[in-house]
């Protein structure tokens, strides 16, 4: 049954369909989920809400304790203060850190977490650098993911596209997503691997809108200095590059405002 949960957050499981699968009686089922409720709760993996009567079952819904994620993103932010990340231009290299199992499980975690109470029927991206992000999270919440495109791919049909500006350069940009791919509507949470100027982030905003679904929070796993005004605020950052100091090859990083945000606290810089 532990499996079974974890592999399908979010999704109400009957008794009958326990009993059916294990060879149990329902008294039986009902004994060794408040065992497993309680030794979630106790562990920090989740909630398991169970309800009662016919229709009712057990619901395994993920999250991260917050002594847990203070731990994950002070070691991410040690690992991006490395100046062996310091490209040339003063980009930073993070596209190893999205590539590793561990840390986008954790990333997952994280986000499911802050939505935790929310209705989210989708979650969006744009190619290609936020797609693992968007898989975890859809993973946790156990809803579907969908992909914005800066071009056209015959095998998507009919697209929606929206220009917009892009938050650093000021160019006009393009992007655009299939019909098929969001119902009138949803509810949309949208996560991205890095922030800027917030040019990416409304222009999502934008095609949202152009879809009349509902967009329900950003986040994104890293956002830059920018000194300028964003074209977005309501937004959450799990790290944050402070500064990046070409000359000495030094990178400033601390943590977001997740945590803040979140849990109601933060850590000091690192």
């Amino acid at each position: 049954m532990t499996r079974y949960l974890l592999e399908h957050p979010r999704t109400l499981v009957s008794l009958k369909f326990f009993g059916e699968r294990y060879g149990s009686a329902k008294s039986s089922i009902s004994e060794d989920l408040g065992i497993l409720k309680r030794t979630f709760q106790d562990r920090g993996t989740g909630i398991l809400e169970t309800l009662p009567g016919a229709t009712g079952g057990a619901r395994f819904i993920p999250y991260i304790l917050r002594e847990e994620a203070e731990e994950f993103i002070e070691r991410i932010v040690g690992e991006v203060s490395d100046e062996s990340r310091l490209l040339p231009g003063g980009y930073v290299y993070l596209s190893d850190l999205l590539s590793r199992p561990d840390v986008l499980r954790q990333v997952g975690r994280l986000i499911a977490t802050q939505y935790l109470n929310q209705d989210i029927d989708t979650v969006m991206t744009v190619a290609t650098k936020g797609i693992p992000i968007a898989q975890s999270v859809a993973t946790y919440l156990n809803v579907p993911f969908v992909i914005v495109r800066n071009d056209s791919h015959i095998t998507e049909g009919p697209t929606v596209s929206v220009n917009y500006v892009s938050g650093s350069s000021k160019r006009i940009e393009k992007m655009e997503l299939s019909r098929r791919s969001l119902q009138e509507g949803a509810n949309v949470l949208v996560v991205d691997d890095f922030m800027r100027g917030g040019g990416t982030l409304n222009g999502i905003r934008s095609l949202i809108n152009e879809f009349n679904a509902h967009l329900v929070g950003m986040t994104v796993f890293a956002e830059g200095e920018f000194n300028g005004n964003r074209l977005v605020d309501d937004y959450t950052s799990l790290i944050k590059v402070n500064a990046v100091d070409v000359n000495d090859q030094t990178i400033a990083a601390q943590s977001g405002n997740y945590l803040s945000t979140v849990f109601g606290t933060e850590m000091g810089n690192k």
